[in-house]
C-alpha cells in the first residue's frame, strides 16, 4: 500500500524558524544581549543620588520593574529605584511625598519623546524641583524632540535605537542604566539573556520547544484563547505585568487576511491565587493554557517555626519545613491537580534562583516565544495600531480643551 497526504501545518517549523533568522537582521530586541555595557557602567559609578525616579510608561517602565522586584530583596542596593508612570494623581502625590527630591536623579524614558503621560509628569517634577543636568538623564530616540530638549539644556542622554520597540527594550538602555544605577550587576543580566539566545538559534532541541509551545498555542487558539502564567514567587509580579503588556500588545492584530487574532495573557502569582483563581481553572471553561514558572533556588532559608498551638495539633506537620520548600510543594500540587485532570494544557518553567540571569533568561525566552507566536498568527508583532488610534485621540481631545 502506497500513502500520500497533505496534511502539513500552513507554514512549517523551518519555515517559522527561518522567519526568524531573516528577522534578526532587521528586529533589534534579538542582539541586545550583546550590547556593550561599559556607557552606562561608567555613568552609574558617578551617581551620587540616593533615589533614582524613572519616568515613563508601560514599555519603559514593565521591563526594568520585574527585574528589580525580583532581585531587590535579595541584593544589599545601596540607591532605592521608583517609578513615576501613571497620571492617576494620587499615586503621583503619595510617590513624591516619600521622596526626597533633592537627593534624586530623574530618568526620563519616552522612545517617541512625546508620550503625554511621560511628560506630563516630567512637568509636574519641573515644578516641583529644577531638573537640570546634574539630576537629570534622558532616555529616548535620537532624533525625538525629547533628546532636542536633552540636548539644549546639556542633559546626559542615552538612545533607544529605532528597531527595539518599547515592549521589548529592557535589556538597552531603557533597562540597563537605571538597574546598574542601583547596583544590580547588568553583564550577569545580558549573560542569561546570551545563553538563551545561543540555545534557541544553536540547539535544535531547544528551538523545537519553544516552536512547540507556540504553534500549539496559535493552532489552539480557538479553543484555548486565555493564556495563563502562573508565577510561584511574589517576586515574579512585576515580570507578570511585563508579560501582560507584551502578549497583549504584540499579538493583538489584524493578520495578512485582515481576520482578527490576539491571545489573551493573564498573570497570577502563587500561592495567593490557588485560593481564587485557581477554582476558575480548573472548574471552568476549557479555554486556557497554564504555565507554571517555579524558582528552584529562594536563597532563603526561613523555617516555619517548632511551635505548637492549642487546638492546631493536627497542623504540627508544618514544623521546620522551609517556606521555601513550602511553595515549591504547593506549585507541584497544582500542577499535579491540573495533569490529573487530563484536558488543560499545562507546562513547567523552573527558573534557577532568584539572581539576575534567571530572570532576563526568562524574559528573554518570552520575546522569543512572542515572536514566534506572531509568525505563526501571520501578523506583525512589533507596532501597535490600536494602541496608536488611542493616543492621537486623547492628542486631539487634550489640544480641543485647550481652545
Amino acid at each position: 500500500m502506497e500513502y500520500k497526504h497533505n496534511f502539513n501545518p500552513t507554514i512549517s517549523d523551518e519555515d517559522v524558524f527561518g522567519e526568524i533568522i531573516k528577522e534578526k537582521e532587521s528586529i533589534g530586541y534579538y542582539n541586545l544581549p550583546f550590547v556593550d555595557t561599559l556607557q552606562y557602567k561608567e555613568f552609574a559609578k558617578n551617581v551620587k543620588q540616593k533615589n533614582i525616579v524613572v519616568i515613563g510608561i508601560g514599555g519603559s517602565t514593565l521591563g526594568t520593574y520585574a527585574i528589580y522586584k525580583f532581585l531587590k530583596h535579595s541584593r544589599d542596593l545601596s540607591k532605592k529605584l521608583f517609578f513615576l508612570e501613571t497620571t492617576d494623581p494620587i499615586d503621583i502625590k503619595s510617590k513624591i511625598d516619600t521622596i526626597d527630591l533633592d537627593d534624586t536623579l530623574f530618568i526620563v524614558i519616552s522612545k517617541s519623546g512625546t508620550t503625554v503621560e511621560t511628560i506630563a509628569i516630567f512637568k509636574y517634577i519641573n515644578s516641583l524641583v529644577e531638573c537640570n543636568k546634574d539630576n537629570t538623564v534622558v532616555i529616548t530616540e535620537h532624533d525625538s524632540k525629547l533628546k532636542a530638549y536633552a540636548d539644549a539644556n546639556n542633559m546626559q542622554s542615552f538612545e533607544i535605537p529605532k528597531n527595539v520597540g518599547g515592549r521589548f527594550s529592557v535589556f538597552s538602555a531603557v533597562g540597563l542604566l537605571p538597574l546598574a544605577i542601583v547596583g544590580i550587576d547588568i553583564d550577569k543580566l545580558l549573560e542569561g539573556a546570551k545563553e538563551v539566545h545561543n540555545d534557541f538559534f544553536g540547539k535544535k532541541e531547544f528551538y523545537s520547544r519553544i516552536l512547540k509551545k507556540a504553534r500549539f498555542l496559535v493552532e489552539y487558539k480557538y479553543s484555548f484563547n486565555i493564556n495563563v502564567v502562573f508565577s510561584y514567587s511574589s517576586r515574579l509580579e512585576g515580570f507578570n505585568k511585563w508579560y501582560i503588556q507584551l502578549w497583549g500588545e504584540s499579538l493583538g492584530k489584524v493578520d495578512i487576511n485582515k481576520t482578527r487574532q490576539g491571545l489573551t495573557p493573564i498573570g497570577i502569582i502563587g500561592p495567593i491565587d490557588q485560593h481564587s483563581f485557581l477554582q476558575l481553572i480548573v472548574e471552568g471553561r476549557r479555554d486556557k493554557t497554564v504555565t507554571v514558572i517555579k524558582v528552584e533556588n529562594f536563597d532563603n532559608d526561613l523555617k516555619i517555626p517548632d511551635v505548637h498551638l492549642d487546638g492546631l495539633e493536627d497542623l504540627d506537620y508544618l514544623n521546620g519545613i522551609a517556606f521555601s520548600d513550602l511553595i515549591n510543594k504547593q506549585a507541584d500540587a497544582t500542577i499535579e491537580s491540573i495533569n490529573n485532570l487530563g484536558d488543560i494544557p499545562c507546562d513547567v518553567i523552573t527558573i534557577d534562583g532568584v539572581c539576575e540571569s534567571a530572570i532576563a533568561g526568562l524574559m528573554y525566552e518570552y520575546e522569543l516565544l512572542t515572536s514566534l507566536c506572531a509568525k505563526f498568527m501571520y501578523i506583525d508583532a512589533y507596532n501597535q495600531p490600536g494602541v496608536e488610534a488611542g493616543k492621537i485621540i486623547l492628542k486631539k481631545k487634550l489640544k480641543r480643551d485647550e481652545e
